[in-house]
């Protein structure tokens, strides 16, 4: 563990252009072959880190209701992500997934999936109690809260406050019946 508090420290002074595994051991108190036993580069590090931090900050707790668990989810999420270190790792964690296939694939399942199934464990829990709105669906609402995350972080850089908590409790929250949106033309000359 401290290997990875020292990594998460370390790049928040010196930036990832500047972390090292050098700099992470010597902050850690350990040799290099000791991180390089366990990660392979420093992004893998990092990677740990920020799940571990996530898992910790992250609640996917029973709080009653589908909305107050998807609230609290949300709010711990957003808040989390409002850490301008942690924004810094998420980042840089996300470009090192695009080159780097190894890394992406590890990144797909150590991290975002680990994040989905977390956000999985509320949307089980209230279909189990039967306040999950049968719309949109569990895979929808996986894709809408960590789209909106990645699209905010990315994209636009946007804050993630909470109007957007509000927000996507709403939309996540009600139930919205499907809509037939074909229009019948019938037998129209």
């Amino acid at each position: 563990m401290a290997i990875l508090v020292a990594a998460f420290e370390l790049v928040g002074e010196v930036g990832y252009a500047g972390l090292t595994i050098e700099g992470i051991a010597n902050r850690a108190g350990c040799g290099k072959q000791t991180i390089y036993r366990w990660w392979p580069s420093k992004a893998h590090v990092l990677l740990e880190a920020l799940a571990v931090k996530a898992d910790l900050y992250v609640t996917n707790a029973d709080h009653g209701s589908y909305t107050a668990d998807v609230r609290a989810f949300l709010g711990d999420t957003f808040r989390l992500s409002r850490q301008q270190r942690v924004v810094d790792i998420l980042r840089v964690l996300m470009a090192e997934a695009q080159i780097n296939e190894e890394f992406g694939e590890l990144f797909r399942s150590a991290f975002l999936q680990r994040r989905r199934d977390a956000l999985q464990v509320v949307l089980d829990r209230a279909r189990t109690r039967g306040d999950l709105p049968p719309r949109p669906a569990a895979s929808t609402i996986l894709d809408i809260v960590f789209g909106t995350l990645w699209y905010r972080l990315l994209a636009t850089r946007q804050p993630m406050g909470d109007d957007l908590v509000e927000d996507l409790t709403a939309t996540l929250t009600q139930a919205q019946p499907p809509t037939n949106t074909a229009i019948d033309l019938g037998d129209q000359q």
